[in-house]
């Protein structure tokens, strides 16, 4: 169907991505290692990353999509391009003012953000100058964000599915090019990030043009659009953004712990994003504003189905990647990081946390798949509302657990409240009659479970039998690469004899690729 061909669009550009990202990451690891400059970085990095994922991949959108797809779908493209307009001026405008303030109160910001950091020299100051130098991305992806969803709300998934690998070009030439000419190199990665706000930015405005929706400055107004889309927005951007949020808390917290727990962190939340990134947020884009068309043209009944087939892609490739991530993370850490200031210590700390992490990958995942369920209806309320408790429950996590587990303690908190989350947004859905497993939902999920852990066990057996080529410096890159690819093999070929995908699928899903379109599959199977 065509949701399934708008999340592979998605997901192969975002897989682009997360693979410069780990070139960047690896680079980084080679330069800063997990020293106090590293620590700055990622500080500095952390709020407007923060918020590219919560706006461009979250809130912001499940907020203004429902809205402008709606305005689009019922009164034409002229009056929803109105409304993007009348949002674009206020946002810039509001946004303007935050970042001048910002600038201001930085010091005092930092020191909220990394409590911990004003116990080491200097290193505080140093935080202070890099997020000062990446605060300004914040104003440029929000109106990233505000292009990327008129785009999205068009279906035009391919341009806005792009900009992160223009930033992540960006933050690898800052890196080769300019760190030579900067203080240290954390203040050339710093640069990197406006100006890869700035490049994303144009590419938009240049992609919006094309699909006929080239937005225009106006006065600001509050007109009764743009105050339903703050109503919305508020609590969207935490019940969207909870994960997001935890992560955030968990920097606060490690700040406090030995130093190197923040870029442990950081590290293995990189790795942890691919398949978030690829698949959870691959699906939640696309699914947004097809439900809220669905539902704006009252196919309650195709609106059910997509989300159930939404569930049933995001488990199909989040619950191997999670079990592969579990049992490899040490080698996968040390193929990709382990060189130059980034050694075998740093490799098993940010493997430990990589584990933990994995271990609510499947949640992370179902958050962006669930929470569309009530953004579609333009139900902010309920979201925000678990939000709210899972941010308490994982602070009270982090504060137990810190102290015997340190940052894999952090780690684990944040997992733990992710399933917290997910299970109740489904609770939620199910007891409204908008999430009703049908019958291959239900068929196909133990036969994934099942599926994964026999690829498992491959895993384990080959990661033994290649010990010794994973640890050899010429060897290592092909061993991990074939450890890879013996996991897919071995997840595929159990998932085809297990029923949980079929060879009529996949061949409908080629027929896609070429421009066909079989039509929507109501749970058979």
């Amino acid at each position: 169907m065509a949701l399934a061909r708008w999340a592979a669009t998605v997901g192969g550009y975002t897989m682009g991505s997360r693979v410069l990202g780990f070139l960047r990451d690896i680079l980084i690891a080679s330069v800063l290692g997990a020293g106090p400059v590293a620590d700055a970085f990622f500080v500095a990095f952390k709020l407007p990353n923060f918020l590219r994922r919560l706006f461009a991949e979250g809130a912001f959108n499940a907020a203004f999509v429902p809205l402008f797809a709606g305005t689009l779908e019922r009164d034409g493209r002229e009056a929803a391009k109105s409304f993007a307009e009348d949002v674009l001026t206020v946002l810039l405008w509001t946004l303007l003012v935050l970042v001048i303030a910002a600038q201001v109160v930085m010091p005092w910001l930092v020191q909220v953000l990394a409590p911990g950091f004003a116990d080491e020299p200097g290193k505080l100051d140093l935080t202070v100058q890099l997020t000062r130098l990446t605060f300004p991305y914040i104003l440029l992806i929000s109106l990233v964000s505000l292009l990327g969803g008129v785009l999205n709300s068009l279906y035009r998934f391919a341009a806005v599915a792009a900009t992160p690998i223009l930033l992540n070009l960006c933050l690898i030439g800052a890196l080769l090019g300019l760190a030579r000419w900067t203080e240290t190199p954390g203040h050339a990665l710093a640069v990197g990030v406006t100006v890869g706000g700035i490049i994303q930015f144009v590419w938009l405005i240049v992609a919006a043009r094309r699909a006929g929706m080239s937005l225009r400055l106006r006065w600001p107004r509050l007109t009764p659009g743009v105050r339903r889309l703050l109503i919305l927005a508020a609590p969207a951007a935490l019940g969207a953004g909870v994960a997001q949020i935890n992560l955030v808390v968990d920097i606060i917290i490690a700040s406090l712990l030995p130093p190197g727990s923040v870029s442990f962190l950081y590290y293995a939340d990189r790795v942890n994003q691919l398949p978030l990134g690829v698949v959870g947020v691959a699906v939640g884009t696309a699914l947004l504003p097809l439900l809220s068309r669905q539902l704006r043209a009252g196919d309650a009944d195709d609106a059910a189905n997509s989300l159930n087939r939404a569930i049933e892609m995001a488990l199909l490739l989040a619950i191997p990647a999670a079990v592969a991530l579990v049992v490899i993370a040490s080698p996968v850490i040390a193929v990709l990081f382990e060189r130059g200031a980034f050694g075998v210590a740093e490799s098993d700390a940010t493997a430990g946390a990589l584990i933990a992490y994995a271990a609510g990958l499947p949640a992370f995942v179902l958050i962006k798949v669930l929470v569309p369920g009530y953004f579609a209806r333009q139900d902010t309320r309920t979201p925000v509302r678990i939000a709210v408790l899972c941010l308490v429950v994982n602070v009270a996590l982090n504060l137990a657990l810190m102290g015997p587990l340190a940052h894999v303690g952090i780690a684990l908190a944040t997992t733990l409240a992710g399933w917290l989350n997910v299970g109740l947004l489904a609770a939620g859905l199910a007891r409204r009659g908008y999430l009703k497993p049908d019958r291959r939902l239900r068929r196909r999920l133990p036969r994934m479970i099942a599926a994964s852990a026999g690829m498992a066990v491959v895993l384990w057996a080959l990661a033994l039998a290649l010990e010794m080529a994973l640890e050899t410096g010429g060897m290592r890159i092909a061993a991990l690469a074939a450890l890879v690819a013996a996991g897919l093999v071995a997840y595929g070929a159990l998932a085809i004899v297990s029923g949980v995908v079929s060879v009529g699928e996949m061949r409908a899903l080629l027929a896609r690729r070429q421009g066909q379109d079989p039509g929507q599959d109501r749970g058979r199977g």
